[in-house]
């Protein structure tokens, strides 16, 4: 059936043709609400509330817009009803300071204030631009760095700046979505590109990656693997750069530079009785690890955390370990591995 058709059949009441029509954007509207809530449960709930209006408002969609148009703007208000109800997603390093690795992390903060990891299978997203009026590239948008500079965006800027410079709309079209005059929404882009800007590295993951040889990424991968899994503290801090930062929420501590995280590593994850196994995953359009820490009761290898890789070149200049074991099954990761 053509889109058409399968317009006219959700009209007259067939969910099957409504789920057919909305299924090939279905992934990149999924991605679309996680860079609005850096969470990806936020995201799904979203998505859901966006789905039955989409549902229930068919009857009343005339076609002046493109269905792909009409569906953004309904998740797009969807995430922001979203973002009224809860305080924004951060990650620790813009939630508090640097630590001394000596005084020992603090205690975790058990509400929801933290920025997410989203598995690259989840993306539902194409290389390159979204079309001719996106400024940034579809997998560069969901990078960790640029989804906590969103974060930090009021929510109608962020809004603007997702749907125009990510999503491609024209200023007119993101007016119809937030019910404005494009002369505002050109206003908000400016501000937002303002602050954005600010909060981002000089060059994008994506950029980092692609300068990279497949063998040269191989190497980093089974090199960060091969340390972690002997705990070798040393062969660790030497993947890093000076200035590295090592975040791990739900922990507001952090530690900056290499001298600190080897005196943390030291001291918590890599002492000499802490043993590992460590699976490669993609998040975030990066290099991440699904880690699992040795259970001497059950003698077996559980789901610990997954860490998130930000290259500088070839070496790690940020390091975010998310210590969530419930992020696994999002992962398409096991809960735990035979030794």
């Amino acid at each position: 059936m053509t889109e058409r058709q399968l317009l006219e059949a959700a009209r007259r009441g067939d969910e099957n043709a409504f789920a057919r029509l909305v299924e090939p954007d279905r992934g990149a509207l999924h991605a679309h609400c996680y860079r609005m809530l850096g969470s990806v449960p936020d995201a799904e709930d979203a998505l859901q509330e966006a789905l039955l209006s989409a549902w229930r408002g068919l009857p009343g969609f005339e076609g002046r817009s493109s269905l792909r148009s009409w569906l953004y703007s309904i998740a797009t208000n969807a995430s922001l009803r979203a973002i009224e109800r809860r305080p924004k997603r951060v990650l620790p390093i813009d939630y508090a300071p640097a630590a001394d690795p000596h005084d020992g992390p603090a205690e975790p903060l058990v509400e929801s204030v933290w920025v997410e990891p989203y598995p690259d299978e989840r993306l539902g997203l194409e290389d390159g631009l979204a079309g001719p009026e996106a400024r940034y590239e579809q997998r560069e948008s969901v990078e960790l760095a640029f989804i906590a500079a969103l974060q930090h965006l009021p929510a109608r800027q962020r809004a603007v700046l997702v749907l125009r410079d990510v999503l491609g709309f024209t200023a007119r079209e993101v007016a119809g979505t937030l019910a404005t005059t494009p002369t505002a929404i050109d206003s908000a882009l400016q501000r937002a590109h303002k602050a954005v800007d600010e909060r981002l590295p000089e060059r994008s993951q994506q950029a980092a990656l692609r300068s990279l040889d497949d063998e040269r990424l191989r190497e980093i991968v089974d090199g960060f693997i091969d340390a972690w899994e002997r705990a070798d503290v040393g062969a660790v801090v030497a993947l890093l750069a000076s200035d590295a930062a090592m975040t791990m929420p739900p922990l507001p501590t952090w530690y900056r530079g290499r001298q600190a995280i080897a005196a943390f590593l030291a001291a918590g994850p890599l002492r000499s009785d802490r043993r590992w196994r460590v699976v490669p995953v993609r998040a975030n359009g990066q290099l991440a690890f699904g880690k699992y820490g040795w259970d001497e009761q059950r003698a077996t290898f559980t789901a610990h955390s997954i860490s998130v890789l930000t290259l500088d070149g070839e070496l790690i200049a940020d390091f975010t370990t998310f210590l969530d074991a419930e992020l696994f099954v999002r992962f398409g990761l096991p809960d735990e591995i035979e030794l």
